[in-house]
């Protein structure tokens, strides 16, 4: 065990751009982490996770998560799952947004035989 980043140094630093910050990058994880940073008004576009749950932890700012139900506020300190399967976009706030998004790892591309041969 070890600690792999303090999320305030990314937070309170006005000069970190948008875009993927950090990754957890340990080899022989199970898990991935990202630190997503978005500045005010920028969005993450519309998509759609078929394999994943994610987890999302809002570490400073605000935003909105768009589903296709509709707008959910996000606040510091929000955790929110977002299920495999789900279509959302995420918008930053007037503050901007910082959030870490936790989900399994995805496996890596492999060569299979296709069914039936």
């Amino acid at each position: 065990m070890r600690v792999l980043l303090d999320v305030h140094e990314f937070v309170d630093d006005s000069s970190v751009q948008s875009g993927a910050r950090w990754a957890l990058a340990e080899p022989g994880r199970q898990l991935d982490a990202n630190l997503i940073h978005l500045r005010v008004g920028q969005r993450v576009d519309t998509h759609t996770e078929p394999d994943l749950d994610v987890v999302v932890v809002v570490i400073a700012g605000g935003g909105t998560v768009g589903t296709p139900d509709g707008e959910q506020a996000l606040a510091d300190g929000n955790v929110v799952w977002l299920p495999r399967g789900s279509t959302r976009n995420i918008t930053a706030g007037s503050s901007g947004l910082s959030y870490l998004t936790i989900h399994r790892r995805r496996p890596g591309l492999q060569i299979r035989k296709r069914p039936g041969h």
